[in-house]
Formats: structure tokens, C-alpha cells, sequence
């Protein structure tokens, strides 16, 4: 199985010193050739000037080791969806316009975001003010060439993105629908009550009929704490939850995403004997995927190699 038959990687440090460069070394110390990154903080919207993300030492390394594409990941606390609060609506929608430049400036294709939640205000409310925000955003961008990849969302709370009508009513309602796509993010579509484990097939024939296969343009690719409607939003290491590795080995290897980039964001192993210190099971679990092949004692082994 060469390194290239796979497009496998995920989430990486953007920060520091390095920035970029971080990002770009801790891949290849994954053996990934894809990778997503926070521009800043998932929790807050503070960012630093686009000087100091190391782009022009990191940039060459880049496309030496072929790591392509590269995703960003919006921040979670973005909500274009709440009604309730529209004088946060401007300050949104301005952020994620700088998002899209900020991407474009390090070379990513696709900005993974989660659409929003209506906080009680009902899903048509919410949807058409992300509509507009998406397109507010777009426009004062003046980027040509990141898309903003909506994330399948696993219905916790009041969220929106949970059903594929709802992510294709925001497609379908945008002038820019041709600068959107999909994230499939596999925890989240088995939580929210798309049954991929017994039924992948037919899962995706619904999604190609409601949004179209080819509007995917990320797989997240996580195993699932809780479950089938769970509505919990709780990822599992690879194999370890209730979707386990036999069928995400199927998504990472089902032929329409062969050229898609598969992120892992599987939590961090953490040391019983020091529960400060956690440590990335990515390189390992990106090589069970290479090698098709499950290690039951995976944690084990991570914690016996640091």
C-alpha cells in the first residue's frame, strides 16, 4: 500500500512560533499527506496577523511532501444561525470572510464549518439567515478558490445541519452555491441517525439524491462514542466506538472519495498516570488505514511507546 492511495490526515497544532511549519512537520511526522488546521483557537475569534503563520518557510515544504489539500476548520463559535442576537450577526459574518483570506493565504481548498443553531428561534429562521451570512461572507472575501465545506451535524441541541435537506436547503437558497460544499463528517451522520454501519450504501444514495455525492468535499473520519441517534456529538478512537474500524475502513476507501481528504479528529490518549499529558493517536491510526488492519491494543501501544 504506497503512501499516495490514501488521501489520510488530521487535525494539526497552528501555533507558536512556527505556525504553519508546525503544522506542516506534525503531519509528516504522521505520515499523512493531508491535513486541517485551526487558524486560531476553536473556542475564540482572536487571530493572529497573517506575517507571522510561517506561509513562505512552510510552503515548500508543503508541496515537496505532497501534503494536499490542506482544510481549515472555522471556529465552533461562529453562529450565523442565531436570530436572536443579530448584532453578533456582522461581526460573524466579517469573521468568516477573513477566514476565507486567511485560508486562501496558506493554500487550503476548504474551510469545514459548522452551519449554526437556531437557539429556539425554529430551523427556517436559522437557515435563512445563514444563507444570507454565507453569502455576506463570500462576497467580502473576494477570495476565488476556498469553499466553505458545511459540516453534517449531529443534532445536539438546537443545531442545524443534522438531516442532508436541511445542509441542501442552504445550498440550494445560496447566489453562491457553487463556492459551498459538504463536510461528511461520520460520527456526526451516525449520531444524528443515518445508519452508515449496516446501511453505508444506502445512506449515500439518499445523500446523492438530496445534495448530490459530489458535493462532498471533506470526510471527517471518526468513530462515534454513544451511537446511532445519539444526537451526542462524542467521538471515538478508530474502532473503539459503536461504528468501529470495518466500517470506516469502507468510508476511507469507498471509491466517490477516493480523491477527497480524510481528517481524522479522534481524541487523545491519556496517560492514567498523569492525567495532564495526552498523546496523538493519528500516526497509529493512520497506519491501521494503510494496512486495513485493526489493533485492539492500540492505546496500549501508544502509551507504551511515550
Amino acid at each position: 500500500m504506497n503512501k499516495e492511495s490514501l488521501i489520510i490526515g488530521s487535525h494539526v497544532k497552528l501555533s507558536g512560533k512556527k505556525m504553519l511549519l508546525l503544522s506542516t512537520e506534525e503531519t509528516i511526522a504522521n505520515q499523512a499527506n493531508t491535513m486541517m488546521v485551526f487558524t486560531g483557537a476553536p473556542q475564540n475569534t482572536r487571530r493572529r496577523p497573517l506575517a507571522d503563520f510561517n506561509i513562505e518557510e512552510a510552503t515548500p515544504i508543503i508541496e515537496e511532501n505532497h501534503i494536499n489539500p490542506i482544510v481549515v476548520h472555522a471556529p465552533y463559535i461562529i453562529n450565523l444561525g442565531n436570530v436572536k442576537k443579530p448584532e453578533n450577526f456582522t461581526f460573524a459574518v466579517n469573521f468568516l470572510a477573513d477566514e476565507m483570506k486567511r485560508a486562501e493565504a496558506i493554500g487550503a481548498k476548504y474551510i469545514s464549518f459548522h452551519p449554526g443553531s437556531h437557539v429556539g428561534s425554529g430551523e427556517a429562521a436559522a437557515i435563512a439567515q445563514i444563507i444570507k451570512g454565507l453569502d455576506e461572507a463570500i462576497e467580502k472575501s473576494e477570495t476565488k478558490t476556498v469553499s466553505i465545506a458545511l459540516e453534517t451535524m449531529a443534532g445536539k441541541g438546537t443545531e442545524i445541519g443534522k438531516t442532508f435537506e436541511e445542509i441542501a436547503q442552504i445550498i440550494e437558497g445560496s447566489n453562491y452555491s457553487n463556492r459551498l460544499s459538504v463536510t461528511f463528517d461520520t460520527c456526526h451522520v451516525y449520531d444524528a441517525g443515518y445508519d452508515i454501519k449496516n446501511n453505508f450504501e444506502g445512506v449515500m444514495a439518499e445523500f446523492d439524491k438530496i445534495i448530490g455525492v459530489n458535493r462532498i468535499s471533506v470526510i471527517h473520519l471518526n468513530d462515534s462514542k454513544f451511537g446511532l441517534a445519539s444526537h451526542k456529538d462524542r467521538h471515538e478512537n478508530l474502532g473503539f466506538g459503536e461504528l468501529g474500524f470495518e466500517t470506516l475502513q469502507k468510508v476511507a476507501y469507498y471509491d466517490s472519495f477516493k480523491t477527497l481528504p480524510k481528517i481524522l479528529e479522534t481524541p487523545f490518549i491519556p496517560d492514567e498516570s498523569d492525567p495532564k499529558k495526552k498523546y496523538s493517536p493519528y500516526k497509529y491510526e493512520i497506519d491501521m488505514l494503510r494496512q486495513k488492519t485493526f489493533d485492539s491494543q492500540l492505546k496500549q501501544v501508544i502509551l507504551a511507546e511515550k
